[in-house]
C-alpha cells in the first residue's frame, strides 16, 4: 500500500526537479569529487558566514506548472483589452503564424546567446544583418545597428552620439514638442547628469527661434510627428547643418515605405522602433528599436553592429564588427553603457520584412493611410477640425476643446482607447489590424448619435494624406532575401536553414561565465504570447492594466525579499539601464542632502566594463581601485582611495560574488569603509545566481543593486536581448527610483525607459519561475549551481588550473580556467580552445574576461551531470590535443586547434594538407552514441579583415558564387 500523503502525491514542487538538472545521486558523486560530505557543508565552506542570509525569503510556496499557469491566467484576465487607437509609437499588428511558431516560440531562437562566437552564430547574425539592411534602406542612411532597447533610449543615445560627433560646441539639443512624450522624458532624464539641456520647441515660432540660435549641437524631429502631420524637413536640415549641428529624426518604418526618407532630407541620425513589424505591444516591450546614421558617424555608433568578413576558406561570414567599442574593453572611455540589445524582437521584425517583402509592406502601409484618409474626411463632414487635415500617415488629431474628456470616456465605454494631447486634442492612430468597422466605430464615438458618414461614398473621394512631394520614389529592400521567401513553405525553410547554423541551449550546454545561460522552461515561456498580456498598450488607462499592476507589485515584493532591499523598480529594460537608474538614485540622494559635489565613483580594476561606462553617464568621475593577486578588492588601497577622496566620494561599484568567481570574505568591511566616508555601495547583481537564498546584498551592506532577470531569473537571452534589469534600493533611496511622468507617475527621477513597466511582457517568465520554485527551490538552485561549478573546477584542475579560488580551493558559481601558460608551450591561445569546442558541439565559455587568455565557465543548476561530464570530457580531449602540439607531433601553426572550427566542406575536400586525420578534425572520437553532430557552417572568421573592410548590410549573392569558385 502506498503510504505517501495526498499532498506528496499532488507534488506541488514538481517543477524544481525539472529545472534543476542534478539528481540526489548525482549530487553525491559530485561531492565525492569535490571532497565535501554534503551540499550544505560545501556552501558553508564557500559563502562567508558573515554574509549568510539572516532572514527567510517571504515567497509563496512552490506550485505545479499547471497551477502556476492557471493562477497567472487569472491575473492576466484582469487586464482589459480595448481596441487601441492610442498610437504614440505602439500599434497592434499581425505576426504571421510561421514566424510566431518558428521564431518567437522556438527555443532554437530564444535560447541562443549574444553572437560573440561568430562561427556558431551565423544564422541569427544573418537575420540581424537583414534587420540592419531593412532599417538602412527605409531610413535612407548609410549604416544601421543591430537594434537598441527602445525608441526613447535610442533617441537619448543619438543625442550623445551627436554631441561627440559634430563641430557645434553648444550644450543644448532642440527637440520638437510634437515628438513622442516618452521620448522627450527619457531624453530629459539622460541629458541632465551630462550637463546638457533639452530645449522644447512647442510651436513653429519657438522652433524657428531655437534653430536660429548658436547654443545647440543637435535637433530632434519626429517624422511623422506624434500628432500625425508631415512636412519636408530638408530646408530645416540645411539651417541646422549651417550651425554645424546634427539632425536627428525619430521615424516610423512602416511610414517610410511610402514617405521620402530621412536620409533624403539630410538627417544625420535616425532612430525609431520596429514594434509594429510583428511584436505585440506587451505594455511596452520588448521591442527592437533602431539607430541608423551617415557614414561619418559609424565608428561611434552605439550598440552592436553585425558585419561581413570572410572565413579561412574565403567564404563570406558574419561577425560582430568593431567590437573594440564594447564596454568591457573601453570601460570609462566607453561612449555608452549599452551592451544589451533587443536581438530576438529585431530578428522577428526582420523576418516580418522578409515574409512580406517591400511590396507587401507597402500594401499594408497604403491600406492604413487610405483608412485614415477616409476616417479624416468623415470626421470633417461631421464638423470636426483636424490639426493638419492635409498631411499624415496613420495618425490624425482633432480639436475637441471642452469635449476632450467626454469623448475619450465615451470611447472607453464603447471599447476603444484614444489619446488625449495638449488638453484640447484627441489623437487617433490606425494600424495594420484596423478595419472598416473600426472607422465606423470611431465615427460613432465622435458623432454621439449624429448621422454617420457614408463609408462607400468617401472611399472613392477622400483626398490622399501624403503630399506628392513627400511620396517616396527611391527603392528599398531590393536584396533577394526580401523578395524570395513569401510563401509559407519558403519562409518556413528559410527560418529552419538559419536556425540549423547556430548553437543554442536547445542543442547543448552553453558554459558561459558571467552571463548565466540557464533553462528557460517552456511553461515559463507560454504566457508571453497570451493576448491578455500582449495586446495591452503601455499608455492605456491604469484601470485597464490591473493585471500588469498586480504582476509588477508581486514581482517587486518577491525580488525585494530575495535581495533584502526595501523596494524595486522593474522599469529598466536591460542590466545597463538598471545600473544607470541605480547610480541616478545615489546622485539624487547626495544632491538632496546638499552634497552634489560628491562625484567620485570607486571601481575595482576587475569590474565589468558597464560599471565605469554607467558611472560616466551619470556624471561621476571614475577612480580605479586595485585588486590583490587573489583577485579580491585590495582593502588597503580602497581605504587609501576613500581617505583621498573623502569629501567627493559618491559610491563604490562592486560585483559580488566577484567578477573572478569568488566570494570575497571581506565584502562587509569594504561596504563599511565606504559608508564611513559618506559613500554608498552599488553592488552589481550580475552574479546573483550564486546568492539567491544563501545571502542577500541588502542585508550585508549593499545600498543599490541591479538584477539581470535574463540571467538569474530565466528570461531567455534571445541572441542578445530582450532583458530586464530591475534596480533594487534600501529604504532611504526608495524616493529616487525612476518614475514615468508620461504615464502619470511623477517622481524625483524621470523615466529611464520608454514604457512605465519597461519590457513588461517578459515579466511573466520570471513570475512563473519564482512561483514554481518557491523559496526552498530557489535556494537549492543556487547551491546546485555552486556545486556544479566546483565539480568542473576539480575535475579539470590537472588539465586547466582554476585561476582564482578561496583559501580552501573552492569557487562560487563559476570558475576561471587558466590557459595563459599554453601560449609558451604550444602556441595555443584560449581563443583556439573556444573555437575547437565548436567541433565538439559546445558553445565556448566566456573568453578572456576578466583576465586575458582565460576561459570563464558557469554550468548553471539546470545542466544534468551527463552534459557537464560531456563538456569536461571535451575539455580534457582538447588538452590531450594540445599535449600533442607540445610534444612536437603537430606543428604549432597547423593543428586541430589552430584550424578550428572544421566545416563539413573542408573535411570533405579532395585536398587535406594537415598532419592530423580528418576524423580528428571533426572531433568524432568519444562522441556519445546516438548524439547528433553539430557542423559549424563557416571556418574561423577573419576579424581584422572585417574591421578594415567594414560592410554591414546583406551580402550580394554573387559574393557566395565567387567564394564557391
Amino acid at each position: 500500500m502506498n503510504t505517501e500523503s495526498l499532498e506528496q502525491l499532488e507534488n506541488p514542487s514538481e517543477f524544481v526537479a525539472r529545472h534543476i538538472g542534478i539528481t540526489p545521486d548525482d549530487e553525491q558523486k559530485m561531492l565525492a569529487v569535490i571532497g565535501e560530505k554534503s551540499r550544505q557543508s560545501l556552501i558553508d565552506s564557500i559563502v562567508p558566514r558573515s554574509i549568510a542570509r539572516q532572514s527567510e525569503m517571504k515567497l509563496p510556496p512552490a506550485i505545479s506548472e499547471a497551477d502556476a499557469l492557471s493562477e497567472l491566467k487569472q491575473m492576466a484576465g484582469k487586464n482589459k483589452l480595448l481596441k487601441s487607437f492610442i498610437g504614440q509609437g505602439y500599434y497592434p499588428n499581425h505576426l504571421p503564424g510561421v514566424i510566431l511558431r518558428n521564431v518567437l516560440e522556438n527555443p532554437g531562437w530564444y535560447t541562443s546567446y549574444t553572437p560573440y562566437q561568430a562561427e556558431i552564430s551565423q544564422g541569427r547574425m544573418e537575420a540581424l544583418l537583414n534587420f540592419q539592411t531593412m532599417v538602412a534602406d527605409l531610413t535612407g542612411m548609410d549604416i544601421a545597428n543591430a537594434s537598441m532597447l527602445d525608441e526613447a533610449t535610442a533617441a537619448a543615445e543619438a543625442m550623445t552620439l551627436a554631441k561627440r560627433s559634430v563641430k557645434a560646441k553648444g550644450d543644448v539639443i532642440v527637440v520638437s514638442g510634437d515628438a513622442h512624450p516618452q521620448t522627450i522624458e527619457v531624453m530629459q532624464t539622460r541629458a541632465a547628469p551630462l550637463g546638457l539641456t533639452v530645449k522644447l520647441a512647442n510651436s513653429a515660432e519657438e522652433w524657428d527661434a531655437a534653430i536660429a540660435a548658436d547654443d545647440y549641437f543637435a535637433a530632434l524631429i519626429q517624422y511623422p510627428c506624434s500628432s500625425g502631420w508631415l512636412m519636408d524637413w530638408s530646408g530645416e536640415a540645411n539651417k541646422i547643418h549651417a550651425k554645424n549641428a546634427a539632425v536627428i529624426m525619430a521615424s516610423d518604418l512602416l511610414a517610410l515605405t511610402l514617405l521620402k526618407s530621412p536620409g533624403e532630407m539630410g538627417a544625420d541620425i535616425v532612430v525609431g522602433n520596429s514594434q509594429r513589424f510583428g511584436m505585440p505591444m506587451g505594455a511596452g516591450g520588448p521591442h527592437a528599436a533602431f539607430m541608423a546614421c551617415k557614414d561619418a558617424f559609424k565608428r561611434s555608433l552605439p550598440g552592436r553592429l553585425v558585419g561581413v568578413s570572410v572565413d579561412v576558406h574565403g567564404k563570406p561570414a558574419y561577425r560582430l564588427a568593431l567590437q573594440t567599442r564594447e564596454q568591457h574593453i573601453r570601460r570609462e572611455k566607453a561612449t555608452s553603457n549599452i551592451c544589451t540589445a533587443q536581438a530576438l524582437p529585431a530578428i522577428i521584425a526582420s523576418m516580418y520584412a522578409v515574409y512580406h517583402g517591400p511590396a507587401g509592406l507597402k500594401r499594408i502601409a497604403e491600406r492604413v493611410t487610405r483608412l485614415v484618409s477616409i476616417f479624416t474626411a468623415g470626421m470633417q463632414s461631421m464638423g470636426f477640425t483636424a490639426m493638419h487635415a492635409d498631411s499624415g500617415f496613420d495618425t490624425v488629431s482633432f480639436k475637441t476643446d471642452g469635449a476632450t474628456d467626454t469623448i475619450a470616456a465615451r470611447a472607453v465605454q464603447m471599447g476603444a482607447n484614444l489619446r488625449k494631447a495638449w488638453d484640447v486634442y484627441l489623437c487617433v492612430s490606425l494600424d495594420e489590424t484596423s478595419t472598416r468597422a473600426d472607422v465606423e466605430l470611431l465615427w460613432s464615438i465622435f458623432g454621439d448619435g449624429k448621422k454617420l458618414p457614408d463609408f462607400a461614398a468617401l472611399e472613392g473621394s477622400a483626398p490622399a494624406l501624403i503630399p506628392a512631394a513627400l511620396r517616396r520614389t527611391s527603392a528599398f529592400m531590393t536584396h533577394p532575401v526580401f523578395n524570395t521567401h513569401h510563401s509559407e513553405t519558403a519562409m518556413l525553410r528559410y527560418i529552419r536553414q538559419l536556425s540549423d547554423k547556430d548553437l543554442a541551449l536547445d542543442r547543448s550546454m552553453i558554459p558561459l561565465g558571467s552571463c548565466t545561460m540557464k533553462l528557460n522552461a517552456t511553461s515559463e515561456m507560454i504566457p508571453i504570447t497570451w493576448p491578455e498580456f500582449g495586446n495591452v498598450h503601455p499608455f492605456a488607462p491604469a484601470d485597464q492594466q490591473a493585471g500588469y499592476a498586480e504582476l509588477d507589485q508581486q514581482l517587486r515584493a518577491w525580488l525585494s525579499s530575495i535581495t533584502g532591499y526595501a523596494d524595486v523598480s522593474l522599469q529598466p529594460n536591460a542590466g545597463s539601464q538598471g545600473e544607470y537608474a541605480g547610480l541616478l538614485a545615489i546622485r539624487a540622494w547626495h544632491a538632496a542632502r546638499g552634497e552634489s559635489h560628491r562625484d567620485v565613483c570607486l571601481i575595482p580594476s576587475s569590474a565589468h566594463g558597464t560599471n565605469p561606462a554607467s558611472a560616466m553617464m551619470v556624471g561621476l568621475k571614475v577612480v580605479v581601485t586595485k585588486c590583490d593577486e587573489a583577485g579580491n578588492v585590495d582593502l588597503e588601497d580602497l581605504k587609501a582611495k576613500c581617505a583621498q577622496h573623502a569629501d567627493q566620494l559618491a559610491c563604490i561599484m562592486i560585483t559580488y560574488p566577484s567578477t573572478h568567481g569568488v566570494f570575497e570574505t571581506q565584502v562587509k568591511e569594504v561596504c563599511e569603509v565606504v559608508h564611513q566616508h559618506g559613500g554608498r555601495v552599488y553592488l552589481d547583481g550580475a552574479n546573483l545566481n550564486a546568492m539567491v537564498g544563501v545571502a542577500a546584498p541588502g542585508e550585508f551592506g549593499g545600498d543599490v543593486s541591479h538584477l539581470n532577470l535574463h540571467k538569474t531569473f530565466c528570461i531567455p537571452h534571445g541572441g542578445g536581448g530582450p532583458g530586464v534589469g530591475p534596480v533594487c534600493v534600501v529604504e532611504d533611496l526608495v524616493p529616487y527610483l525612476p518614475g514615468h511622468a508620461t504615464a502619470g507617475d511623477v517622481r524625483k527621477i524621470g523615466a529611464v525607459s520608454a514604457a512605465p513597466y519597461g519590457n513588461a511582457s517578459v515579466l511573466p517568465i520570471t513570475w512563473m519561475y519564482i512561483r514554481m520554485m518557491g523559496a526552498a527551490g530557489l535556494t537549492r538552485a543556487t547551491e546546485v549551481a555552486i556545486l556544479s561549478a566546483n565539480y568542473i573546477s576539480k575535475r579539470l584542475k590537472d588539465h586547466y588550473p582554476t585561476l582564482y579560488a578561496s583559501a580552501n580551493g573552492h569557487v562560487a558559481h563559476e570558475c576561471i580556467l587558466d590557459l595563459r601558460d599554453l601560449k609558451e608551450t604550444s602556441g595555443v591561445m584560449a581563443e583556439d580552445v573556444a573555437k575547437r569546442l565548436a567541433d565538439y558541439g559546445f558553445h565556448a565559455p566566456t573568453l578572456s574576461f576578466p583576465v586575458a587568455n582565460t576561459l570563464m565557465v558557469e554550468p548553471t543548476e539546470s545542466e544534468p551531470l551527463a552534459e557537464i561530464d560531456r563538456f569536461i570530457d571535451a575539455m580534457i580531449a582538447i588538452r590531450a590535443e594540445i599535449r600533442r602540439v607540445e610534444q612536437g607531433e603537430w606543428p604549432q601553426d597547423d593543428n586541430p586547434l589552430k584550424n578550428a572550427p572544421h566545416t563539413a566542406d573542408s573535411l570533405l575536400a579532395a585536398d587535406w594538407p594537415h598532419p592530423y586525420a580528418r576524423e580528428v578534425g571533426a572531433a568524432l572520437a568519444g562522441r556519445v552514441p546516438g548524439s547528433v553532430k553539430y557542423w559549424p557552417p563557416v571556418g574561423r572568421v577573419d576579424n581584422v579583415y572585417g574591421d578594415r573592410n567594414l560592410f554591414c548590410s546583406c551580402v550580394p549573392l554573387d559574393a557566395y558564387a565567387d567564394a564557391a569558385t
